[in-house]
């Protein structure tokens, strides 16, 4: 079976840095598998998920996802991809039903489908009682399981999270995890 995730010598080295972020990284990931970054600040995480979603060009190395180089085929990559990042820009005053429809749009999910993707998402991160409320409106812990939710609206074969648990107190961390 081919991994889903396969990243060769990855390498990053930001200027003026003696030492390389990330320096001959490897590992490859399984259809299905979880799999965790456990590091001290500065440890090059957050640059790794970032090369591995197409948001940062890195200086040596190959990463593919689902069989796709994510340096010469970035499109295709996104498509199979979703990403939660450690701090992402809501748009504050659309209700959270309306950001999962945009976000939908995004991908290219026709009109007539995405109210019951919206729906089966709100649903599935337990939002659906705050469908109509504004994203602005939100606690910490609701924002990140609407990130979620919006990570999985084009129904991704992989999710990539920079942090997913930050901010969340101790029982919105286990229900994310049984998201997960």
């Amino acid at each position: 079976m081919e991994p889903i995730l396969w990243v060769e010598g990855l390498t990053k080295r930001y200027h003026k840095q003696r030492e390389p972020a990330v320096k001959a990284l490897s590992f490859a990931v399984e259809p299905g598998a979880v799999y965790a970054f456990v590091g001290p600040n500065g440890a090059g995480k957050t640059t790794t998920i970032r090369a591995i979603t197409t948001l940062l060009a890195f200086d040596a190395g190959e990463v593919r996802v689902g069989g796709y180089r994510v340096d010469t085929h970035p499109h295709e990559v996104r498509r199979i991809l979703g990403y939660i990042p450690d701090e992402f820009g809501l748009y504050e005053e659309m209700p959270a039903w309306q950001y999962l429809d945009f976000f939908a749009g995004c991908y290219d999910i026709p009109p007539e489908q995405r109210g019951a993707i919206v729906e089966d998402l709100l649903a599935l991160v337990g939002l659906s009682h705050r469908r109509d409320d504004p994203v602005r409106s939100l606690s910490r812990g609701m924002r990140q399981r609407l990130g979620l939710a919006r990570a999985l609206v084009h129904d991704p074969q992989l999710i990539v999270a920079d942090e997913p648990a930050a901010g969340l107190d101790p029982r919105a961390r286990v229900e994310l995890r049984e998201i997960f």
